[in-house]
């Protein structure tokens, strides 16, 4: 079996590499365990120094990762050249905050001395998926390493050539040889590298199964296991708000990264005497849409990453159709090359079809229309998911609500729901637990050891 790395813009076959055999593996796992016992020593000024250079190769090179992302992955290049410089950023963070983040914490207890040290735990799994091929790994690999952890990354098998330059970018920063490695494996190989003694603990993020697979193994092995699975965040419009920038953020934020985003807004809840002046605006700056070839600086929505996510969404559109919901524009693939979607709107949804309850991965915008705050939130609330959720109003009193009763591990007011290396980053219910990025993050794969001295 091999790892096929695939251009879904235009289907041409990009390059093909075999899968790593059991020997392979064994020397990943032995190379990060004796990675880990030296590692674990070097001072933080040492470890700010390499992830800084990091940084730089990601910031001075960006155009050549992002070039790498667009051809792989799909997404459009103005928004791979903006992952390059995110994932810098993330870098210099951590380079520039892990030590305080990590100091000891001093506890009055009435004895002698108290105090609470982090401690890195050791070698890290991580599952990650493919929709943003930097950054998803860049947020969980500078704050594991900078706390003094070795990572193995098992990317998703459509970008292998993204999952190897990863590994080339943190080597050419100075990080010892096993800190950071990239497994070109099957899902299929995971568990076996889970259950491996040497791996402590495990990150996913990605479909609620594969959380579930990889959540499963971990506790039947008494491992930590930080989890980032699906969304179908709620966006929210109350009367209160500004409607225009509503329509321009909600256009946005529905097709970032071609619709393909768990943080994407993907259920659209607008309050009755503005709902339908939201929906008119609303379709047509979807249908104004450029679409076309991501490497084009003027297109808006490329492709989708794969050829089964096509079909899937299409699927899911289609049932969601013949449940009785109505399609105000596209439902269809495009007849083009590649894995190509149109931008799709769909309202009265009823309750037993795709579209209200699972997560459409693409281009393709849910319209529900709320009575008032607490018929937005218990909409919003009706969903197994619970990662973010983006709502607009100008009413200090909707604002505390909103933030009060959402059932989300982050709600962001009057702007779109995104990820900040400063801000802790997860969900609740089945989105999954854990969190990444903040002081959160970095505290994950510590071992958080009291100390008492009389």
């Amino acid at each position: 079996m091999v790892i096929a790395s695939i251009n879904p813009s235009t289907e041409q076959l990009l390059k093909t590499f075999e899968l790593l055999t059991d020997s392979h593996i064994e020397e990943k796992l032995e190379g990060a365990a004796a990675a880990f016992r030296e590692y674990r020593k070097v001072p933080f000024a040492e470890r700010s120094r390499m992830m800084l250079k990091a940084a730089e190769i990601l910031e001075n090179e960006r155009e050549s990762h992002a070039r790498l992302m667009t051809a792989e992955m799909g997404k459009t290049l103005r928004s791979a050249v903006d992952e390059a410089m995110k994932c810098a950023w993330a870098c210099r963070y951590y380079a520039e905050n892990a030590e305080r983040f990590l100091a000891d914490e001093v506890v009055e207890t009435g004895v002698k001395q108290s105090y609470i040290r982090y401690q890195p735990l050791g070698p890290i799994l991580a599952v990650m998926p493919w929709n943003f091929p930097f950054w998803q790994v860049v947020r969980f690999a500078a704050p594991a390493l900078m706390a003094g952890n070795v990572g193995l990354l098992k990317h998703a098998s459509n970008v292998p050539q993204c999952a190897l330059r990863l590994e080339e970018i943190f080597a050419r920063a100075g990080f010892p040889a096993g800190v950071f490695q990239t497994l070109l494996v099957s899902s299929r190989q995971v568990d076996a590298i889970l259950g491996d003694p040497r791996i402590v603990a495990a990150t996913l993020t990605g479909s609620e199964q594969a959380g579930i697979e990889v959540g499963t193994g971990a506790a039947k092995r008494i491992k930590k296991v930080v989890l980032e699975l699906g969304g179908s965040d709620p966006f929210i419009v109350l009367p209160s708000a500004n409607l225009e920038e509503a329509v321009v953020t909600g256009v946005k934020a529905r097709i970032i990264n071609n619709g393909q985003s768990c943080i994407a807004a993907k259920r659209f809840i607008i309050a009755q005497p503005i709902a339908g002046e939201f929906e008119k605006k609303f379709v047509r700056a979807m249908e104004a849409l450029k679409i076309g070839d991501p490497f084009d600086e003027s297109t808006e929505l490329g492709p989708l990453a794969t050829p089964q996510g096509v079909e899937e969404l299409d699927r899911e559109v289609q049932k969601t159709v013949a449940a009785g919901a109505r399609l105000l524009t596209g439902g269809k693939r495009l007849e083009r090359p590649g894995n190509f979607y149109a931008p799709t709107v769909l309202t009265n949804i009823p309750k037993n079809s795709p579209a209200y309850r699972e997560e459409l991965f693409g281009p393709v915008a849910s319209l529900f229309c709320a009575r008032n705050a607490e018929d937005a939130i218990r909409i919003a609330n009706e969903s197994r998911f619970g990662l973010g959720a983006s709502a607009w109003t100008n009413d200090p009193r909707e604002r505390e609500q909103l933030i009060n009763e959402l059932e989300a591990g982050m709600v962001f007011i009057n702007r779109m729901v995104a990820s900040d290396p400063r801000l802790p980053f997860g969900g609740v219910k089945q989105s999954g637990y854990g969190r990444e990025l903040g002081h959160f993050g970095i505290r994950e794969f510590t071992n958080i050891k009291t100390v008492s001295i009389s």
